[in-house]
């Protein structure tokens, strides 16, 4: 989208300072890829010994860069025998274009291996945007001499901007955490703002650590914090043709992080903390909303209650009017095909306790759930009643925002 769109009123006051993360380096540039004067594509190059794990969208119509990046991984290409480097661009997705998207990521690849000395093995595409224009990758290569002459440790920050479409703030998150007495540090970025339902990974999200970490426990430890972070998020119900989440660890630090229960609490708070930072740039969001269900029968009947809460536009259109409508609730529990029980069911607004047992609660005052509709972040809670299934997802609302963003996204 060419337009320039006003920050999110959910956006974090500003971009927070993340750490350097010894042995990996960045830059960005301008190439036009889709638009004039404006940054559009990032290189970041990783030292030799670095592992590298990735977990990707699951759609049918994956982009030509998801599918070179698990096949990649798939054969090995994670693993620390060489340096590694990631190449990403905005403004054009490369999916839905054919031999043709498979032309342009292995003319990336070479020139990149190329500039960078990289292994074609070990380098990672990535392109998001507008899906079905065949990418100018020509525009890209021209950049990559430019890209690798201005690589450095601290210019992440020009590399979550890059990566932006219809994203009104870059995002970035970060963790330090102590090991055998040695401070790990671990820092992320990510873009996304539209076209957010999970599945398997998210939009783009690059994560980096000087931790230690062997690649199988790397890619578990992905895999399992995924589905507890990026796959409990929806902006839209709509899952992207170029969702690709990686995690490098270059191990410059020297402290091995493999087994690491601390390792993993600090990684799983950047990832929710990105997932999080997603939701709150919905495409013209003006609510977050936290939706919490519990008493389900199982945990994974509990998350397809929540998202089917979470993705309901009538719930989403009411958030947005500060309509405490709770039969909208009631309506997505009915229709999410998990076991519920209309006589079990509860449902708060916040801490006001909105209805009970089937029917709305007899201290229930419509006042109360409307003064709690109108704050920036919500929490619907409900309880099942008919087991220790639970699940925490979180949304946005809908509002004409969301409708001007997307009616005019290719003009």
């Amino acid at each position: 989208m060419g337009k320039t769109l006003a920050v999110s009123p959910l956006a974090p006051a500003s971009f927070p300072e993340l750490p350097v993360i010894s042995g990996v380096r960045f830059a960005s540039a301008e190439a036009g890829v889709r638009y004039k004067n404006r940054t559009d594509v990032m290189l970041a190059v990783l030292a030799p010994g670095s592992t590298v794990a990735g977990v990707f969208t699951r759609s049918a119509t994956r982009s030509a860069p998801v599918l070179d990046c698990q096949s990649k991984l798939a054969a090995g290409g994670g693993a620390s025998d060489a340096g590694a480097a990631i190449l990403v661009n905005s403004g054009n997705s490369n999916a839905f274009t054919g031999a043709r998207g498979q032309t342009s990521v292995a003319e990336l690849c070479m020139a990149a291996e190329k500039a960078t000395g990289v292994p074609q093995s070990r380098i990672f595409t990535a392109s998001t945007g507008v899906i079905g224009e065949p990418l100018p990758h020509e525009r890209i290569v021209a950049k990559l001499d430019e890209l690798t002459g201005n690589l450095s440790e601290d210019a992440i920050k020009g590399s979550a901007r890059a990566i932006m479409t219809t994203d009104t703030f870059p995002k970035g998150a970060c963790k330090s955490v102590t090991i055998d007495g040695k401070t790990v540090q671990i820092a992320g970025i990510a873009k996304g703002s539209g076209m957010i339902a999970p599945d398997m990974a998210t939009m783009l999200v690059y994560i980096f650590t000087d931790a230690v970490v062997e690649q199988g426990a790397l890619q578990s430890m992905l895999s399992s914090l995924t589905d507890r972070t990026f796959n409990c998020i929806t902006v839209d119900s709509d899952t992207s043709t170029s969702d690709s989440l990686m995690l490098a660890a270059t191990g410059a630090s020297g402290v091995d992080a493999s087994n690491s229960d601390a390792f993993r609490t600090a990684l799983s708070d950047v990832m929710l903390d990105l997932a999080h930072q997603v939701v709150r740039d919905g495409e013209g969001a003006t609510k977050f909303v936290e939706i919490r269900v519990t008493g389900a029968a199982s945990d994974a009947d509990a998350k397809v209650h929540g998202l089917a809460i979470a993705n309901s536009p009538l719930v989403k259109t009411a958030i947005a009017g500060e309509d405490p409508n709770w039969g909208r609730v009631v309506m997505a529990i009915g229709k999410s095909g998990a076991a519920a029980d209309r006589d079990l069911l509860s449902i708060w607004f916040g801490d006001v306790l909105v209805a009970e047992k089937g029917w709305v609660s007899p201290d229930y005052k419509e006042a109360d759930g409307a003064a709690h509709m109108k704050g920036q972040d919500l929490v619907i809670r409900v309880d099942l009643g008919l087991g220790d299934g639970a699940s925490t997802v979180w949304t946005c609302d809908l509002t004409h925002g969301y409708i001007d963003i997307n009616a005019d996204y290719r003009s």
